[in-house]
């Protein structure tokens, strides 16, 4: 008779999903705002898009086999590093410089810290700031829709955000307004983020709060709220970036101190600073807590007594 006592490592859990699956799966989510942004701002959209797919892709593959690692290409996370990253460029963004923040994002954040599950913040957000910084004209030169419909301006709504009004909510939804990439069109990033929940590939725990918390904030700072929640890079944030398992906390009331600590950062930013955008800076210095997040929340380990204070457990 087989032996049925089998003695293993941990985890004795496991599931069906590889990493392969979920960042396939975070892929098709991102493919309804791909064809969004090709339709606002033209076919230079998905030429940019490629362009970092493609860089990150070939940095992750050129950087393993230059060091003799095992080379992980087939894990798509490099592809979800590349649109995540395009998607928080302007459509005019020189090739050139998209590739620098691919070789930012794979070979300084991801993999001289030890590849995936080992950098210390979102790639693609380190890449975005890193631009940013770096090319802050040609960042902040947002393109015009090119689909002939009338718009406003080239600069994100929240550069503008005084002039907009509720007759302005419907084309945040739709994203017929300048911008880079990813905060244009909410309605498919809405999708997108919703498809994630549905197929469990994110926990809803950690958007629900900082979208509320964005909200809430907003009224109290005499905001429009809706503005605030369809405008900016927020909905990306939320639903796609902050979401990242390797820099997000791993229990559920880390998640909720980390979503609402997203919302006040993103808002003191947008409201007392002097930038626009809040939500990049936002997740990349919640990622630097992310591990004494975890460390306070984490959960006491069975048949071990809290100790007293004064004395030790029993």
């Amino acid at each position: 008779m087989a032996n049925k006592l089998i003695v293993t490592a941990a985890p004795h859990i496991t599931s069906a999903d590889s990493t392969q699956k979920i960042m396939q799966r975070v892929c098709i989510a991102l493919v309804p705002t791909l064809i969004a942004s090709v339709f606002i701002f033209g076919i230079n959209s998905l030429i940019l898009t490629a362009i970092t797919v493609a860089a990150c892709v070939l940095f992750e593959y050129g950087y393993c086999k230059l060091m003799g690692r095992e080379v992980p290409v087939g894990d798509f996370s490099a592809v979800v590093t590349g649109m995540l990253l395009a998607f928080n460029l302007p459509a005019t963004l020189p090739w050139w410089m998209a590739i620098v923040g691919a070789f930012i994002a794979i070979v300084i954040v991801k993999q001289l810290f030890g590849g995936l599950g080992y950098n210390f913040a979102n790639p693609a957000i380190v890449g975005r700031i890193a631009l940013a910084v770096g090319f802050a004209g040609r960042m902040a030169d947002y393109p015009k829709p090119e689909n002939g419909i009338d718009a406003l301006a080239s600069a994100t709504p929240l550069a503008v955000v005084d002039q907009l009004g509720s007759s302005d909510y419907l084309t945040l939804l739709l994203g017929n307004h300048g911008g880079v990439l990813g905060e244009t069109c909410a309605i498919t990033l809405l999708l997108g983020g919703i498809y994630l929940i549905v197929t469990k590939v994110i926990s809803p725990m950690i958007p629900v709060t900082y979208l509320a918390t964005v909200a809430v904030l907003s009224l109290c700072f005499g905001l429009d709220p809706i503005v605030q929640l369809l405008s900016g890079g927020l909905m990306l944030g939320a639903f796609f970036m902050a979401t990242d398992y390797v820099t997000s906390p791993t229990t559920d009331k880390g998640k909720l101190i980390f979503g609402i600590c997203l919302g006040v950062i993103t808002m003191l930013i947008r409201h007392f600073g002097t930038m626009n955008e809040g939500v990049s800076f936002a997740i990349l210095l919640m990622n630097l807590v992310v591990p004494y997040i975890d460390v306070l929340t984490r959960q006491d380990r069975l048949g071990i007594a809290k100790a007293k204070k004064g004395g030790a457990a029993k």
